[in-house]
C-alpha cells in the first residue's frame, strides 16, 4: 500500500498542498456560528493590502474546500475563485447548488484518492481551505506548507483553526513578516515523515 508521504513525492514530481489562513490571536478562523466578521471588519488602513494572498494565489493550480467553506464563500459578494479549479469536500452533497454549476467540483472518498487524481491531472499546488479540511489533511500527513496571518484580536471561543491530532506534527518555520497594524503572517513547512 502506498503512504500518503509518498504519494506526494513519487518521482520527483513534488506536488504541494499549502494552507493559507487568518487566524484569531488565541486560534480560532470562525465564530462558534461560523462568522468571520472580527476577519472582515479587521482594521486594515491600506485597502490594497492583501498580506500575501495575491502572490500565493499566484502559485496554486486547484483549492480544495470543504463543504462548509463553500457554504461561507457563496454568500461573499463575488465568487473569488473564477478560472480556478475547485473541489468541494462533501460526503451528504449530491449535486453542485445551481449558483455554483461549473465552479466547483465535488468529490466524497480518500483523500490519498483525491491527491493521486490531482497529480495525474498535472496540478502542482493545491490550496487546502477550512478547518475540518485543513485538519484531515493533516492527519493523513497530506500538507506541505503553512502559512497563518494572525489577525490582533481575542474570541475567546470559536471554530479552531488545529483540533485532536493522531501524533506530534512538527514544522520547520520559514519565515515571518510582520504589518504596521499587528498582522503577522508566519510560514511554516510540514515535516511529514
Amino acid at each position: 500500500m502506498t503512504s500518503a508521504v509518498s504519494i506526494l513525492s513519487m518521482k520527483n514530481k513534488a506536488m504541494q498542498l499549502s494552507v493559507f489562513i487568518a487566524t484569531s490571536l488565541d486560534g480560532f478562523i470562525a465564530r462558534k456560528d461560523g462568522a468571520i466578521d472580527w476577519l472582515t471588519e479587521a482594521d486594515t488602513p491600506d485597502e490594497n493590502e492583501d498580506f500575501g494572498y495575491a502572490r500565493f494565489i499566484a502559485t496554486v493550480d486547484c483549492m480544495i474546500m470543504g463543504r462548509n467553506t463553500m457554504e461561507k464563500v457563496i454568500t461573499f459578494p463575488e465568487w473569488s475563485y473564477e478560472g480556478m479549479r475547485v473541489i468541494v469536500l462533501s460526503n451528504t452533497l449530491t449535486e453542485v447548488p445551481k449558483q455554483l454549476k461549473g465552479k466547483i467540483e465535488l468529490y466524497a472518498g480518500p483523500l490519498s484518492e483525491l491527491i493521486k487524481k490531482l497529480r495525474a491531472d498535472g496540478v502542482q499546488r493545491a490550496y487546502v481551505d477550512g478547518g475540518k479540511t485543513i485538519q484531515n489533511f493533516l492527519s493523513e500527513s497530506l500538507i506541505t506548507d503553512i502559512t497563518i496571518n494572525t489577525i490582533p484580536v481575542l474570541l475567546g471561543e470559536g471554530l479552531p483553526l488545529f483540533g485532536k491530532v493522531p501524533r506530534d506534527i512538527k514544522l520547520t518555520h520559514q519565515k515571518t513578516v510582520t504589518y504596521p497594524i499587528g498582522f503577522v503572517m508566519s510560514t511554516y513547512t510540514v515535516q511529514n515523515s
